[in-house]
């Protein structure tokens, strides 16, 4: 897998609307003038907005070519060095027909975003290059009155002073879906309730095991299959699969429909371990875990596979930033989690 470099103060990084255009309407626009402050303030980067990303929520939904457009202008710019997605949303596959994946390969840069941005991150693994979810736009730079601790440090140890191996904690606080404060300028001044996360927890399995990071929001994954995005079993060999569900509040059957999924197409017997996101709706952090011990362990027949459950990835407040493509350990005897090589060149 293709590395990029990291960032540095000056250089240039694009933000782009590549799945719902919220970002350009008039009652969210405030958050694009507080990331781009932030990063330009705090970072000391220049930020420029592509030509479509600002255009709105109807003319995108209407124009998936305008959106893959200012990704592959954005990859074509040897001035961008990091392209942010704004946010997710529910339709990003449509851009499929428009993306060029060797212009990708070719200029490899930093590229980050969740939920439904996993149909990008999974187009960036189809052309070869490492790319870093988690860190939307609105969500995570734009927070209300700070970026938290957690996805801040997350963010300057993987995008700016990559270090040889990365420890990845659990955040001490969390939030969920219930807690959130809603967009909109008269909230700018409050900042997200925190309190007291649990930690990681081993669903089962044991000892150490390593492989490169693969997945993102489950719930996209049924968009995926059957398409050229979707890799092939052998691909999937080694992997560590990563796994996070949305603000939906998916039934636990649904979720165990989708692990049917993976189990049949091979995927669950030749992955060496899963990490699984915290749930965004604190009623599903236990039956969830059910449902894996149900599929993964039973089902599927693998309950020696190492389960890392209630990561910092997704939709649970607060998320770190886990490069995809890259090599990770899982410890289930310390219930750790490290990246064990530099994030970005």
């Amino acid at each position: 897998m293709i590395k990029p470099e990291r960032l540095k103060r000056g250089d240039k990084v694009a933000i782009v609307s590549l799945s719902r255009g919220m970002l350009g309407e008039d009652k969210f626009i405030h958050k694009y003038h507080l990331a781009k402050q932030r990063l330009e303030n705090d970072y000391g980067l220049e930020v420029v907005a592509m030509p479509n990303a600002l255009k709105g929520i109807d003319y995108l939904y209407r124009h998936p070519e305008a959106r893959a457009q200012d990704l592959m202008d954005a990859f074509r710019d040897p001035s961008i060095k990091a392209v942010f997605n704004a946010i997710g949303g529910d339709d990003t596959i449509r851009l499929l027909p428009h993306i060029d994946f060797d212009v990708l390969r070719n200029n490899p840069k930093i590229f980050t975003g969740f939920s439904d941005s996993t149909t990008n991150h999974f187009m960036m693994h189809k052309a070869g290059l490492v790319s870093y979810y988690g860190l939307s736009v609105m969500n995570n730079i734009a927070e209300y009155v700070a970026i938290n601790d957690y996805t801040r440090n997350a963010m300057e140890n993987t995008l700016f002073d990559p270090k040889p191996s990365l420890d990845i904690p659990c955040s001490e606080f969390c939030s969920y879906e219930s807690d959130k404060i809603w967009w909109g300028e008269d909230h700018m001044g409050d900042a997200t309730p925190r309190f007291p996360n649990t930690g990681y927890e081993v669903i089962q399995g044991s000892g150490k095991v390593t492989g490169e990071l693969l997945g993102g929001c489950i719930d996209v994954f049924p968009e995926l299959l059957g398409t050229p995005l979707w890799p092939a079993l052998e691909d999937w060999k080694g992997k560590i699969l990563l796994i996070e569900t949305s603000e939906c509040d998916m039934n636990e059957m649904v979720l165990s429909w989708f692990l049917r999924i993976l189990d049949a197409q091979g995927i669950l017997k030749v992955l060496s371990g899963i990490i699984v996101g915290k749930p965004a709706f604190q009623s599903k952090m236990e039956s969830y875990k059910e449902v894996y011990r149900q599929v993964v362990g039973f089902e599927a027949g693998r309950p020696d596979l190492p389960i890392l459950y209630n990561v910092n990835v997704g939709h649970a407040y607060p998320i770190g930033v886990f490069p995809l493509g890259l090599t990770y350990e899982i410890d289930c005897s310390k219930k750790s989690l490290r990246l064990i090589e530099p994030a970005t060149k």
